[in-house]
């Protein structure tokens, strides 16, 4: 019996980039190159997602600005789920908006409550270039839609009222990491 290896135990840990740099705040390219250095950036994704204990990362959060991102995240019934989506699309929302609290990687320490459905479909390729549904519920569902937002040039905060995300853009200038990357996550002025 041949045994899988364990998503990102062959990748590398790369630096997340903080709120406020550009690359996130920027639409991502579709992947057209389907290479071994794209399997590599995957592994990488998760190998990073992995030793910052997040449940999901998007490929521009590490700097790579392409249409990425891996998720190892449960749903409310405590389901794991685990997988990646190259070149997704965000085709089906359903169900109620539910207001929750949503944190980022690239907000350490950081959450605010965002509205989001409750369901959510995914569609995209693997990085074999095979096709790939992915559907989720609750948290799941948050998850996904959030990564597809950064993928978008989006973060959570983007989603918040007048209000909210100027409390937000207060308390992440005062964090250990505003200003961390020299000059790429400070977050700018109100």
């Amino acid at each position: 019996m041949q045994r899988r290896s364990i998503p990102g135990s062959s990748g590398r840990r790369r630096t997340v980039r903080h709120f406020g740099d550009p690359v996130l705040h920027t639409p991502c390219a579709e992947v057209t190159d389907f290479g071994p250095s794209l399997a590599e950036l995957v592994e990488d994704m998760f190998a990073t997602m992995y030793a910052a204990r997040g449940v999901g990362l998007a490929a521009n959060q590490i700097g790579v600005a392409l249409r990425v991102f891996v998720f190892d995240c449960p749903d409310d019934l405590d389901r794991r789920h685990l997988g990646h989506v190259v070149n997704p699309r965000l085709v089906l929302t359903d169900g109620p908006e539910i207001g929750g609290p949503e944190g980022c990687l690239s907000l350490p320490g950081l959450e605010a409550v965002t509205a989001r459905w409750d369901e959510a479909v995914v569609e995209g390729v693997r990085v074999d270039g095979s096709p790939v549904r992915v559907a989720g519920d609750g948290f799941f569902a948050r998850c996904l839609q959030h990564e597809c937002d950064h993928l978008d040039g989006l973060v959570y905060a983007d989603r918040l009222g007048p209000l909210r995300h100027r409390r937000l853009r207060r308390a992440a200038r005062h964090t250990p990491w505003a200003g961390t990357d020299r000059g790429r996550g400070r977050p700018a002025p109100d």
